[in-house]
């Protein structure tokens, strides 16, 4: 049975790794996919590929750079003139630098793609989504999902180590998510936390030495090496697992403000997330930043 018949559903970050097999697994599924990614002829061939290997012809691709807030609302301008409702939001797009810079809108660029862009694109894609009958926004953390926020470094302004700043972001869109799901209560749209778990994919791949802790430093070679043994093609297909399941399956319908492991088990919400003085400024912060989005 094809349980996603008849469902649109946007994955951003497609055009490989996790988000990609997520899609194709939806496709499979019978869902109408829209991949997102930033370049043009890699996301066309993602969308052919994916129309190919899940005998389903509504795969499209739409190219968006989601560091910058300008293609964020082109991103969602083209999906509400590409459709009138939109069934599934699965905001998987992230990234992780070895140092600190600045978009062109002045945001961190970590901060911009993992926090800012889901912030605002669910926001943007409200009016298509409410359109569903019971419309789902999973949103993809990442990282090692633990840790403090630091709420005098959100865009690391004081510090910045690559990976360990790409940890604290992620921990921020849980906090972001956490509160949106409490504000989209009553609205027919739940919003759920998906963690995919490890897995060797473009975006770790292309990491250098400089965006790891100092610790870790000497044997990034070593890890080069070891990394597609154990977390390659096999790990990228499980990771896909949490989201696959809160985008498509009947039991977690009416589930919102959760956060589900790599298994797609419901589990606590770490600690910092927990904090209200932290998430109210995470809040207050994307909404500062995208101005008259929210």
């Amino acid at each position: 049975m094809r349980t996603m018949d008849g469902k649109t559903v946007l994955v951003t970050g497609s055009t490989g790794g996790i988000g990609k097999e997520s899609a194709r697994r939806l496709a499979s599924l019978g869902a109408r996919v829209i991949l997102v990614g930033r370049d043009k002829t890699r996301a066309e061939e993602a969308a052919k590929e994916l129309r190919r290997s899940s005998g389903h012809t509504k795969v499209d691709a739409i190219t968006a750079d989601l560091s910058r807030l300008r293609d964020v609302r082109g991103l969602a301008e083209q999906v509400t003139g590409l459709v009138d409702r939109l069934d599934v939001l699965i905001n998987n797009a992230g990234t992780a630098r070895p140092r600190r810079e600045l978009t062109e809108d002045g945001i961190e660029t970590a901060f911009a793609v993992n926090v800012v862009a889901p912030f605002s694109l669910t926001h943007r894609l409200l009016p298509a989504l409410k359109r569903s009958e019971a419309a789902r926004v999973i949103n993809i953390t990442g990282g090692i999902p633990r840790g403090r926020i630091d709420l005098d470094n959100l865009q690391g302004e004081k510090s910045y180590v690559g990976l360990s700043f790409y940890n604290q972001t992620k921990l921020a869109q849980m906090a972001m998510s956490h509160t949106f799901a409490k504000r989209l209560e009553g609205t027919g749209v739940t919003l759920n936390v998906a963690y995919p778990g490890h897995a060797y994919t473009s975006m770790n791949k292309g990491l250098t030495a400089d965006t790891y802790p100092p610790l870790a430093r000497p044997i990034v070679p070593l890890l080069r090496l070891v990394m597609p043994v154990l977390y390659g093609h096999r790990a990228v297909l499980k990771a896909t697992k949490s989201s696959v399941h809160l985008a498509s399956s009947p039991e977690v319908r009416d589930v919102t403000g959760a956060y589900f492991t790599s298994k797609a088990v419901r589990a606590p919400w770490p600690e910092a997330v927990l904090d209200e003085t932290t998430r109210g400024e995470i809040w207050d912060l994307c909404e500062k930043i995208c101005g008259d989005t929210a």
